[in-house]
């Protein structure tokens, strides 16, 4: 297992996490397995969103004696109520929900303390005045929770609350269909069928803007929608061709800010399948060919990292250099974070002799050379 640091808060996660759909599964009963298999492989991060009694209490059931071994994002602002999930703003449930939650899980802290579901920007004002944040923050500096984050679909919404500078964490919903579709209030539309009728272009910038923001501020991103609740590895999928489990994390991983990517899995099986991708050989990875075949989607022009310009006779990192230099150009500055990393890169921009060949394999025609060019002046070598 490989890890990687969220964003700026000290912590250590492996590319794999886990999301809580398949705890939920024989009333609980699959927890355990699920728990003992991500343990034995290295996965050390769990996403619960959920305020079922049974998810909470098996969860705490399977952490048993090994909470610290975990690193747990949980969710305020989810309760319990007739039976069913109920989302919530007001401070009193809130902190019942909470409270419930340690309960259950038998600990005393959360890592992530999750707050959930935030659709609009007007939601998170709502968050900002109606005193959610501030409750967040005591929890924070209670110590029962370690970082605050929010969950998003709407790239609008999580915008306003990274660039709140409150928010260390962000989870949100990244893959290569519906990354190229503009912001909503209404989660539904990303996977609304009609949106992807007609062909579709290169990925919404407003989505790119907010990758780009949280690599800036240091605000890690745990991905949740990876397969697009399993529609993208289906012929029908939007794209017009199935993906690979092993294509889509991959593209998660290569966006800006992104720390894990958070498996859904209802079984030990679809769980293995995911760890798996920390064996899958680099052709098995490749989701840039398989782009070029997509029927009614297309990137043209648009560096996606994914690393088909290597390798480069001067030993330039390509890939590298285009993600710095999309990052300094979206803040239309040179941010001192982005200069030190182009800084500790081996081979520079400045070293390219302009032959070209990064560009005969680039599968998604980027002006590769031109954009060399750009960050010697932009970075000065």
């Amino acid at each position: 297992m490989k890890y990687r640091d969220l964003g700026s808060t000290g912590l250590s996660v492996s590319e794999i996490g886990m999301g809580c759909e398949g705890f939920n599964e024989e009333n609980g009963k699959r927890t355990k397995a699920l728990i003992d298999l991500a343990h034995e492989n290295g996965v050390n991060y769990i996403d619960l969103y959920s305020s079922s009694p049974v998810i909470r209490s098996s969860l705490g059931d399977a952490l048993e004696g090994r909470r610290r071994d975990f690193i747990l994002q949980a969710h305020l602002c989810t309760i319990w109520r007739n039976g069913q999930y109920k989302a919530t703003r007001k401070l009193p449930e809130v902190e019942e929900g909470f409270n419930d939650l340690l309960a259950r899980l038998r600990t005393t802290y959360i890592d992530v303390g999750m707050i959930h579901y935030v659709d609009s920007p007007e939601e998170w004002e709502k968050i900002e005045r109606g005193g959610v944040l501030d409750y967040a923050k005591k929890l924070k500096a209670e110590g029962k929770i370690g970082h605050i984050g929010v969950s998003s679909h709407n790239p609008l919404a999580a915008l306003r609350a990274v660039e709140s500078g409150a928010v260390e964490v962000l989870m949100f919903s990244v893959n290569p269909c519906y990354d190229l579709l503009p912001a909503s209030e209404d989660c539904e539309e990303l996977w609304r069928e009609e949106n992807y009728a007609s062909a579709l272009t290169n990925m919404d910038p407003d989505r790119e803007r907010l990758y780009e923001t949280c690599a800036r501020l240091g605000v890690g991103i745990t991905v949740m929608k990876a397969f697009g609740g399993g529609d993208l590895l289906s012929a029908d999928s939007p794209a017009g061709k199935a993906l690979t489990p092993a294509q889509c994390i991959a593209y998660a991983l290569d966006r800006p800010a992104v720390a894990t990517v958070l498996a859904g899995a209802h079984s030990v099986q679809e769980l293995q399948q995911c760890i798996d991708y920390e064996g899958t050989m680099s052709e098995e990875r490749d989701y840039a060919a398989a782009f070029k075949t997509f029927p009614r989607i297309s990137w043209v022009g648009r560096c996606m990292y994914c690393g088909h310009c290597a390798p480069c006779p001067k030993g330039i990192d390509v890939a590298a250099v285009m993600k710095f230099l999309n990052l300094a150009r979206a803040q239309k500055s040179l941010p001192e974070t982005v200069r030190e990393h182009y800084a500790a890169l081996s081979s520079k921009a400045g070293d390219c002799i302009a032959c070209g060949g990064c560009e005969t394999r680039c599968p998604f025609g980027v002006a590769i050379v031109e954009n060399m060019k750009d960050a010697v002046k932009l970075f000065g070598n």
